[in-house]
């Protein structure tokens, strides 16, 4: 069955695979974009749904089956960008998928957003997708929390190593990333679960 499915993040490298797959295996993607976005590398077939995380308009959620978190506010953007998206942006989108009765929730979270006190240069990041994880746990809705460890851009690989087997100095390709997202999506087999990953 197609389902109608928003991403958060579908510009990205990660996202633009992720809308690819969902469009292969049936679906129907629609980009959250903010209006200034470049939205010419998103796969043809995906609709585009106006709306800033930083300022989310109700009703973004409206008619969709499955929402999906893979957005980020990028590595240079500093502290108060990553807590206005990666935190108070995927509460809020969190808060209009449960209004909405949206089925499923999928966030991208990180290795490491298990820690409630993160130190280090990534602390800032760690701290709001902990938050953000642990806010999606406690909402209600059906969720599936993928981290992933250290993103490359190389192609599918032959497996990939999902729960506590995971190495955290390894790396995952976003091709494998975006797979897994997708399947969390669309079947259901990663309900209620929160695991690290990395591609085999």
């Amino acid at each position: 069955m197609s389902m109608n499915i928003l991403v958060a993040g579908a510009t990205g490298k990660t996202g633009q695979l992720l809308a690819q797959y969902l469009i292969d295996q049936g679906h129907k993607p629609i980009a959250l974009v903010r209006e200034s976005s470049d939205t010419s590398s998103l796969p043809q077939g995906v609709d585009l749904r106006h709306g800033d995380l930083t300022d989310l308009e109700t009703g973004l959620c409206d008619c969709m089956d499955v929402v999906i978190f893979a957005a980020g506010s990028g590595g240079s953007t500093g502290p108060e960008m990553t807590k206005k998206v990666d935190r108070d942006g995927a509460k809020r989108l969190i808060d209009q998928a449960k209004e909405s009765g949206v089925k499923r929730f999928v966030m991208l979270s990180s290795i490491g957003a298990d820690q409630s006190n993160p130190t280090g240069d990534m602390a800032p990041y760690l701290n709001a997708k902990h938050e953000a994880d642990e806010y999606l746990k406690a909402s209600g809705v059906t969720y599936s929390i993928l981290r992933p460890v250290a993103l490359t851009n190389k192609g599918r690989s032959t497996d990939v190593i999902l729960g506590d087997n995971v190495d955290k100095s390894a790396k995952a390709s976003r091709a494998d990333v975006a797979h897994v997202l997708m399947e969390a999506a669309t079947t259901g087999r990663y309900d209620g679960k929160t695991q690290n990953m990395q591609s085999a």
